[in-house]
């Protein structure tokens, strides 16, 4: 039986990049080297259709998580910021010239995360509950 997952959010962090996206080519291995060298907390691996995301900490007010890059992406990294409503924050950045690269998603109970490419070229992610 699997674990149904859920966050809540701490509504002094909104605006804040509080999670950071990691792609990799060996996800494994990144995972190893930010634990031994940056010293993060990693939780057990969260399975995706796409393979192990690594979830880690830094802080009590931030962390991210590591996977395995696309077939069609560089490695990288992409910030993602602490919205109090995602739907209002995506559709704000769609109005105000970004262009959409993930919609709104439900990621588990409470946190819904969107992609845009903002202009200029830059990826931001969203991540918050929906109003």
């Amino acid at each position: 039986m699997s674990e149904e997952r859920s966050h809540e959010f701490t509504q002094g962090l909104y605006g804040w990049i509080t999670h950071t996206d990691l792609s990799s080519t060996d996800a494994a291995a990144t995972r190893d080297w930010c634990a031994e060298v940056l010293g993060w907390i990693f939780q057990p691996p969260f399975p995706t259709p796409s393979g192990d995301y690594h979830l880690f900490a830094y802080s009590n007010a931030g962390g991210g998580g590591i996977r395995q890059t696309a077939p069609d992406e560089a490695p990288g990294s992409i910030p993602t910021v602490h919205v109090e409503d995602a739907r209002a924050a995506y559709d704000a950045a769609l109005a105000a010239g970004a262009e959409s690269v993930r919609p709104l998603t439900k990621i588990m109970d409470g946190v819904c995360t969107a992609l845009v490419r903002a202009p200029g070229g830059v990826l931001i992610g969203f991540s918050g509950p929906t109003r």
